[in-house]
């Protein structure tokens, strides 16, 4: 066997797990009230001036002229507009969150009243994500969002989405998008 071979069986093994994990993963009650408790921690992220000013902000600048979605996968991760969403001050703020959780979320991104980004920690799929329940139900409901459990391309992991609404003066503005990790719930299931 070439060793190219190997290193994709060996790839296949371990990848397989994982995504059996995603498909299998139940949410039990304690797991359940374990994503309630992440979705008020996110709410809480919401309300910081660093989050709603960054979306007060792109709401008024826009959309970038001639940006969408297949526009941004093409966009290298090293390019100065995906910087400029990571170096801002909700870029930073998210960063900083991501890195205090020990694993218990893999992303965060924020996302202006169009759907657009207005900060992530990490390169996002989607430039756009309006029309995806993820931004539209906390937009347009002003109540948070549970995804399924699943891989998720830009984080690299088994992750279940929740967003939240982000607030100005009691009213919507823009979402927020974080992915709690499969590995923290699964932790917390099995000590429940």
């Amino acid at each position: 066997m070439r060793l190219i071979d190997k290193i994709v069986a060996v790839g296949f093994v371990t990848v397989l797990p994982l995504a059996a994990l995603a498909q299998s993963f139940e949410i039990t009650p304690a797991v359940q009230a374990e994503i309630e408790k992440q979705k008020q921690v996110v709410a809480g992220w919401a309300a910081d001036p660093a989050i709603v000013g960054a979306v007060k902000e792109h709401n008024a600048k826009g959309l970038l002229a001639g940006m969408d979605n297949p526009k941004w996968k093409s966009t290298r991760r090293s390019d100065e507009t995906v910087k400029a969403f990571q170096a801002n001050p909700a870029g930073r703020f998210l960063k900083a969150k991501l890195d205090a959780s020990s694993g218990a979320f893999s992303e965060a991104f924020l996302n202006g009243d169009k759907g657009h980004k207005a900060a992530f920690a990490e390169k996002t799929t989607s430039y756009i994500h309006a029309g995806s329940a993820k931004h539209d139900v906390p937009f347009g409901t002003a109540k948070s969002w549970q995804g399924k459990p699943e891989f998720d391309e830009s984080s690299q992991t088994y992750a279940l989405q929740i967003s939240v609404p982000v607030n100005d003066g009691g009213t919507v503005i823009g979402s927020l998008v974080v992915g709690v990790n499969l590995a923290h719930l699964e932790k917390i299931a099995k000590a429940k």
